[in-house]
């Protein structure tokens, strides 16, 4: 969700940045532009509407300058138009800022500066923040950054060029990512390392409340009172090739088939056959600690939701500790309760997500113990925890998540696997669940081997205006996450509901143009489950049956897709990879842009 790249160096910053914005794009965005400074020429502009392919054919053939900034926006004040568009600048085009985030008190702002006399050009909250450090009287950029954002309130992940100070970005973050790359002789500013990836790994994330003044010479940290900070650059792991589509035709489809290896990723180093248990150490809780943990309570968005819904169940069956899952982007405008025997958990994919960042800092603020499971080392979220356990999926780059949402179900098998074997799980039990896991990786290949005949299926319910997704128990949010996945990029309209609730309401929609998809595994609610089935198929409603291998549907008229079998505590996931693939294919048939979903964004990073 939005998106900033700058550059200071030898080189002409035009290209890197728009090279770094076309990195970007599967953030979300609607508009695109760069302000570079070039000499005596001062700051230059350039903006619009529409995707970063349309703004460099539309760019100045003269546009030169080595230090500049870039953005993608994803409109939240006013519509996306080319004045809307970042950077913003101040009356004498001498300032340009872009920004992340939203300013609260942005209105008032507006009325104050319009009362002295200032044209505000823009529907945009950002471009008072040009104004305003126009008009400080700091000798020095980061004085008048900081004057700026002293009447400010609300959240922001910015970076400053000034005609005045033409070596230097000033860059400040609060609650919106911002990260300083570090290369030979040249510096980067970036919200996303994959806006930089193919020219640093080296990299120092800025805390909430931190500056940086980034030149080509290097980079230096402060607080807003201007006293230095140590941050400190650290160099990622990272294969940049990790970060292209390379032979696929969408990152969502790469994805999807890189789910086998970041499964056996997840699980590798962290099973202990011996005792039957997972070795998880970053979580930071010794065994005292684990057995004095009364409930636990996972927050997530999304997908990452309703994973923690799967995480939830798969808690209270191993460990038998009341768990359950809450979308994080509610839980702390109801002022909660925070209970000290409580463990929470935080899932996201990015790992800043701004939703589940604040709900983590309000379990903090109230003295509560919280852990995170994200995919992305070093994000606000994995600092803001007590400890965690990192994902390991790789870089993801599609809106749309697949291989991260299978190992967050997996870091949860995980995480469940040691609370039970500290409690009363037994022996036979652990090694019963190691073995599933061991063997999980085989089957979901096996489950995209079948993709052509799931795209088959794929393009009869694309043909549906609106579409049902149901299960129960386990199957519920496997439900929810098929319904999820569907909705963001096929644009069909799809409601996940119990299957036990079909008679108190949802039956009245059911007729032969609205198919169900329905998640039947093999277990104790099976029969109830095929019966509440039958109900749908004598009112001619089109079925399509997840379910395993096998099993005996009752003679149910339905489309039926198959799933290899796995302990009943895992399954929910090899439930849900065909999910995956029917909405890719569903996408792919109605001609979508599959990875950059309209008015979604990858990493949600406003509230």
């Amino acid at each position: 969700m939005c998106g900033i790249v700058g550059y200071v160096g030898g080189h002409q910053a035009a290209p890197l940045l728009l090279e770094g914005l076309g990195r970007l794009e599967h953030r979300g965005y609607d508009s695109a532009g760069l302000a570079v400074l070039g000499g005596s020429a001062g700051v230059r502009v350039a903006k619009r509407a529409g995707r970063v392919r349309e703004l460099a054919d539309g760019l100045p053939r003269r546009f030169g300058g080595k230090v500049g900034i870039g953005h993608t926006r994803w409109a939240t004040h006013g519509p996306a138009t080319d004045v809307n568009a970042h950077p913003h600048t101040d009356t004498s085009g001498r300032v340009a800022v872009v920004h992340n985030g939203i300013i609260d008190n942005a209105a008032a702002l507006r009325d104050r500066l319009t009362a002295q006399g200032v044209d505000l050009v823009s529907d945009t909250d950002t471009e008072v923040i040009a104004h305003l450090v126009a008009a400080s009287t700091a000798d020095t950029l980061e004085g008048k950054v900081r004057d700026a954002l002293a009447v400010v309130t609300g959240t922001w992940g910015l970076a400053v060029v000034h005609a005045d100070f033409p070596d230097r970005i000033v860059a400040a973050r609060n609650g919106s990512p911002l990260l300083v790359g570090v290369g030979d002789k040249e510096m980067y500013v970036a919200s996303d390392l994959a806006a930089i990836v193919r020219h640093t790994t080296t990299v120092a994330h800025l805390e909430d409340g931190e500056l940086a003044t980034v030149t080509a010479a290097g980079f230096s940290t402060f607080r807003d009172d201007l006293t230095r900070t140590t941050r400190e650059a650290t160099t990622l792991d990272l294969d940049p090739e990790a970060y292209e589509a390379g032979e696929h035709a969408s990152y969502m489809r790469k994805e999807m088939l890189e789910q086998p290896e970041a499964a056996r990723r997840v699980v590798s180093g962290r099973l202990d056959k011996r005792f039957a248990t997972a070795h998880l150490g970053g979580l930071n809780l010794d065994a005292r600690e684990t057995r004095e943990i009364q409930r636990v309570k996972v927050l997530g968005c999304g997908s990452a939701y309703y994973v923690g819904q799967m995480g939830a169940l798969l808690i209270e069956e191993l460990a038998r500790i009341p768990a359950d899952a809450e979308a994080a982007s509610e839980f702390r405008y109801r002022d909660p309760v925070i209970e000290p025997d409580t463990l929470y958990v935080a899932v996201s994919q990015s790992g800043e997500t701004i939703d589940t960042l604040l709900a983590v800092q309000e379990v903090r603020r109230k003295g509560g113990r919280c852990i995170g499971l994200v995919n992305v080392v070093g994000s606000a979220i994995a600092r803001e925890c007590d400890g965690g356990l990192y994902l390991h999926a790789g870089p993801e780059v599609a809106v749309a998540s697949t291989k991260a949402l299978t190992t967050m179900f997996l870091g949860f098998a995980l995480l469940a696997l040691q609370l039970g074997r500290v409690r009363d799980l037994s022996i036979a039990d652990g090694r019963r669940l190691i073995a599933g896991l061991e063997a999980l990786p085989e089957q979901v290949e096996a489950v995209l081997a079948q993709e052509d005949a799931l795209a088959e299926t794929a393009r009869e319910l694309a043909k549906a205006e609106s579409l049902f997704f149901v299960g129960r128990v386990r199957g519920f949010p496997v439900a929810r996450e098929g319904a999820q996945k569907f909705k963001e990029i096929s644009y069909r309209h799809a409601e996940a509901y119990q299957t036990s609730e079909l008679k108190h309401g949802p039956l009245a929609l059911i007729s032969p143009a609205v198919p169900t998809v329905a998640i039947v595994p093999d277990d104790e609610l099976t029969d109830r489950n095929v019966g509440a089935l039958h109900e749908i198929a004598a009112r001619g409603g089109p079925l399509v049956v997840v379910t395993h291998e096998g099993l005996d549907l009752g003679g149910l008229p339905a489309t039926r897709i198959d799933v290899p079998r796995n302990e009943k505590e895992l399954d929910p996931i090899l439930l849900t990879i065909p999910l995956q693939v029917l909405a890719y294919h569903a996408a792919l048939h109605l001609g979508h842009d599959i990875d950059k979903p309209r008015n979604l964004a990858k990493s949600v990073t406003v509230e």
